[in-house]
């Protein structure tokens, strides 16, 4: 029909003519005009009844589309037959990436995975685990989390630094408190005995700010991720591993410190005064959790133990500590202890070890860095100089350039400044106080637009980062579980059918819980984990009864 038309317009009664050679008869007439109206490529409809051919240019376009569209539904069945039969395509092996987090659903790829879930009822990473694309669980979720947040990768680029060596060298030597693993070690103390009498205690911070210029190539890197990110085994560090360790207060070496000098009462305790230094001071040691708890503790303070390095300073900043915890009235003699889960992962093996929060390590270090977060807070709000302050009112926490209390902490402002080789905001602030002791003009000025561009960018990337922690620490509590051989375990009713396990930080819901009040101890089987989902089935067995009281003693 095509080949016989004509190639101004026409109408199918015509055609029909010219094709059957009379006057068509209606069936004829009819079958023509079904053949002209179901071959849109062939036949362009010009009006009611009248039809154009198709140039040949456009007609040999269209008929290719069509076979491309033949092709690629039959491509996209082979596809979704072999998916559905647990094998991956060879074509899909440099895309499993794209298909798990950033599917185009216009591609057959997708359209054929989201087929063939349909028929396995599957999830496409259940689908893709089930056909091999998915070899590591641990390693589908940390992709997810780099592609979203770090799409260019973890590396770094060469960062100039500025040389520190014009400092002036303390007088005192100082020690830090960390654990085992921590390499950005931010913070230190130093103890002398002034001539007076009167105790001199030292704060130290690593100061990043000093060796990296505003704007420069390095302040861009640490301005981009706004945090170190941690995991369970792993973490990504907010500065590059050569200003790291260029910063960070490694023992036996002398470092660049911002630091903040008290003076002590030696009766009351009592802090007489403050004065902020920048400066260079030798880091005589590096204490460690694992190492130390085992000497400066609870027990041994009460028993007046002073056998181990640093012994007298870590006792004086122990009864400092109380002292500056009852001035800000949040005594914890009284609290409910809270714990503190760890994990340790080497080679896929997981350890998840408690440690009862608020001990004498963690009251020193904690209560000394809330006091100088808020004096420094202190400093710069006397000298209309803007900070990012944090503050908490009715229990909600924001940050601002503002100063306002914190009714947690029980503090008139804070901000923190005092990790600044691990988060950006504590970076701006140790170059606003910086600046301050310099006498030269702040590097963000007040209403700095780009001082409330640091608080969105760094509220949203600390939002992302602490979400992912929680979740690949849930992956290795599910990993835990699996490692044991966990079939049964004791749990702790939260509220409704929420339980807490009590071994492990790891919270489910549990359908077949009965109603049980909170606090209620009871006896959960585990049924499916999975490590892709993050979740995990468990039946209710029993309430734990509460033991006699002669068991309990014995």
């Amino acid at each position: 029909l095509w080949e016989c038309s004509p190639q101004e317009d026409f109408s199918f009664s015509d055609l029909a003519s010219e094709y059957f050679g009379h006057a068509p008869s209606p069936m004829e007439a009819a079958g023509t005009l079904i053949r002209l109206h179901s071959s849109p490529m062939y036949f362009y409809k010009k009006g009611k009844g009248h039809y154009r051919a198709a140039p040949p240019d456009a007609l040999k376009a269209a008929l290719a589309s069509a076979e491309r569209k033949r092709v690629q539904a039959a491509l996209q069945e082979r596809y979704t037959q072999e998916l559905s039969a647990f094998t991956l395509p060879p074509e899909f092996s440099g895309m499993v990436q794209q298909l798990l987090y950033k599917p185009d659903r216009n591609s057959i790829e997708v359209k054929a995975l989201e087929a063939a879930c349909a028929a396995t009822h599957l999830s496409p990473a259940h689908l893709l685990q089930r056909c091999g694309a998915v070899p590591s669980s641990h390693d589908y979720h940390l992709h997810r989390f780099l592609l979203e947040n770090f799409p260019r990768g973890t590396g770094f680029s060469e960062v100039e630094l500025s040389i520190c060596g014009d400092l002036p060298l303390a007088e005192d030597t100082a020690f830090s408190i960390d654990d085992a693993v921590t390499t950005e070690i931010d913070d230190a103390f130093s103890v002398r005995k002034l001539p007076g009498g009167n105790w001199r205690i030292g704060v130290h911070i690593a100061a990043p700010s000093l060796g990296i210029e505003h704007g420069s190539e390095g302040d861009q890197i640490a301005m981009q991720r706004m945090s170190t990110v941690y995991m369970p085994g792993n973490k990504i560090t907010m500065l590059p591993d050569r200003v790291i360790q260029e910063f960070t207060l490694s023992e036996d070496r002398v470092c660049p410190a911002l630091s903040m000098y008290l003076e002590v009462d030696p009766e009351t305790l009592s802090v007489l005064g403050t004065e902020s230094r920048i400066e260079r001071i030798h880091i005589a040691a590096n204490l460690r959790h694992d190492t130390l708890e085992q000497l400066f503790n609870e027990d041994t303070l009460a028993a007046g133990r002073l056998d181990y390095p640093f012994a007298s300073e870590l006792t004086l900043l122990w009864n400092l500590a109380q002292k500056l915890e009852a001035a800000r009235g949040k005594s914890t003699e009284n609290g409910i202890p809270q714990i503190d889960f760890n994990f340790h992962v080497e080679n896929d093996y997981v350890t998840i070890s408690t440690r009862q929060r608020g001990s004498p390590i963690d009251k020193v270090v904690s209560e000394l860095m809330i006091f100088v977060n808020a004096e420094w807070g202190r400093l710069l709000a006397a000298h209309e100089i803007p900070g990012i302050y944090r503050s908490q009112n009715n229990g909600k926490v924001k940050m601002s350039t503002v100063p306002a209390p914190h009714q947690g902490l029980g503090v008139a402002q804070y901000l923190w400044s005092s990790s600044p080789l691990r988060r950006y905001v504590d970076f701006v602030n140790q170059r606003q106080i910086i600046s301050l002791l310099r006498e030269e003009p702040p590097v963000f000025s007040k209403n700095d637009t780009a001082l409330f561009a640091v608080i969105r960018d760094f509220d949203a990337a600390y939002t992302a980062y602490n979400e992912f922690q929680r979740n690949m620490e849930r992956y290795w509590c599910l990993r835990w579980l699996m490692q044991e051989n966990v079939f049964q375990a004791e749990a702790l009713v939260l509220r409704e059918n929420l339980i807490k396990f009590s071994r492990i930080p790891l919270i489910g819901r549990i359908p077949s819980l009965p109603e049980l009040p909170p606090s209620t101890k009871v006896i959960l089987e585990i049924a499916d984990i999975d490590l892709l989902d993050l979740n995990f089935n468990a039946r209710f067995v029993s309430r734990m009864e509460e033991p006699e009281v002669a068991d309990a003693i014995c």
